[in-house]
């Protein structure tokens, strides 16, 4: 299947209303068809993995094709360069989602670039660094906890962003380091605190938030059952 094949099915499964309802939920509907997710991603599983048609639906602009892109890209073929140029085309948070939680996790580079991200200044690109940590911290199994705890530290830095966007992303790195295990739940709990002092209303609301889920009876169960077992 070629880009254009794609494009024009993408077009022919556009639907006006769910476009109105993408930015309602602040997804930028420009350059969108509205084709929903499940959609998307039966054309990609139907695709498979090509690198060079990635790249071409990529450059197309349409929203939905940016979907598809990074879930039939090659991760192994992937290079920094890439991450960085897709990086800077974000423009809204499902498209930065998809994208670290569908490819940049998996590259080889992923901590790294999470890093990297968190400090930059552009909004959908540090929320790019704090969803690749969210994602990493969940799908990222062997790493020990010693490649969580500078994220833990950019989370601190980054709490007083009051932009939507981005305290959001900061609150999702910060509760997901810390379902980890009981150490990094402490070590997140601990941030939380730290956070809550802050003068800011996206630090308190940060904070807040992450300590009513790392603190709960279900996550606390869930992380001593996981110890008992190792």
């Amino acid at each position: 299947m070629t880009a254009n094949q794609i494009l024009a099915r993408l077009k022919k499964l556009s639907n006006p209303k769910n476009v109105a309802g993408m930015a309602r939920y602040g997804i930028n509907p420009e350059n969108a068809y509205g084709v929903p997710l499940p959609a998307l991603r039966a054309i990609a599983k139907e695709v498979g993995k090509d690198h060079e048609l990635a790249a071409e639906l990529w450059k197309s602009g349409v929203h939905e094709a940016r979907i598809i892109a990074p879930l039939i890209e090659e991760p192994s073929r992937v290079t920094a360069k890439q991450a960085d140029r897709w990086v800077r085309d974000f423009d809204s948070w499902d498209i930065c989602d998809q994208c670290c939680n569908n490819l940049f996790r998996k590259t080889g580079f992923a901590h790294d670039k999470a890093a990297e991200w968190c400090a930059r200044d552009e909004e959908f690109v540090r929320r790019a660094g704090f969803a690749l940590i969210a994602s990493l911290a969940v799908h990222d199994k062997t790493a020990p906890d010693s490649r969580f705890t500078p994220h833990l530290a950019a989370v601190r830095r980054a709490a007083t962003d009051e932009r939507k966007y981005v305290k959001k992303a900061v609150n999702w790195a910060l509760r997901q380091i810390g379902k980890r295990n009981l150490a990094l739940n402490k070590r997140a709990a601990a941030a939380a605190e730290e956070i809550s002092a802050l003068d800011s209303k996206a630090a308190r609301w940060i904070a807040a938030d992450a300590l009513k889920e790392l603190r709960s009876d279900a996550v606390q169960e869930r992380l001593l059952q996981r110890a008992a077992k190792r």
